[in-house]
């Protein structure tokens, strides 16, 4: 199965850094290629069900995904339930990358669910899936540096 790893390094906190990660339903007003994120279940304070709607190279992907959330690790496991990929899994993490900075990454593991034309289709996707999620925590970080720039004025 195809994996997708991103990272970033952020001049945020690792707990700043956590909170816009785990915060998804924010994700569609800072990542233009996130349509929606609805939490449609809340299974307890770890456990929540999500549904997305993400545009991929002029196409749009729609799944649904439980979520596995541990703050103490700063890390979230997701895998999709129901959409359009044969198989969509992977997690979100935050760990301290030095004074008020963090490396937030993403791990996706997929597989596009067509057998005869994975060996074709994987590697476009692969590249399709680590530029959004590039996208992805290139708006989180700029989220984020927007958000300390704002407090540091409002000091």
């Amino acid at each position: 199965m195809p994996r997708v790893d991103v990272e970033l390094r952020i001049a945020a906190s690792p707990d700043q850094a956590w909170a816009a990660v785990a915060d998804v339903e924010s994700y569609p007003g800072c990542m233009d290629n996130v349509e929606s994120v609805t939490v449609i279940e809340r299974g307890d304070a770890r456990h929540r069900t999500t549904a997305w709607s993400v545009r991929l190279k002029g196409s749009v992907l729609r799944w649904t995904e439980a979520e596995v959330l541990d703050p103490g690790a700063r890390r979230f496991d997701f895998r999709q339930v129901t959409g359009d990929l044969g198989d969509f899994s992977g997690h979100w993490a935050v760990t301290p990358a030095g004074a008020a900075h963090s490396t937030v990454s993403l791990h996706v593991d997929f597989d596009i669910g067509i057998p005869l034309l994975a060996e074709m289709l994987n590697p476009v996707a692969s590249d399709a899936l680590r530029e959004n999620a590039a996208q992805m925590l290139r708006a989180l970080e700029r989220r984020l540096v927007a958000a300390d720039t704002d407090a540091g004025v409002r000091r």
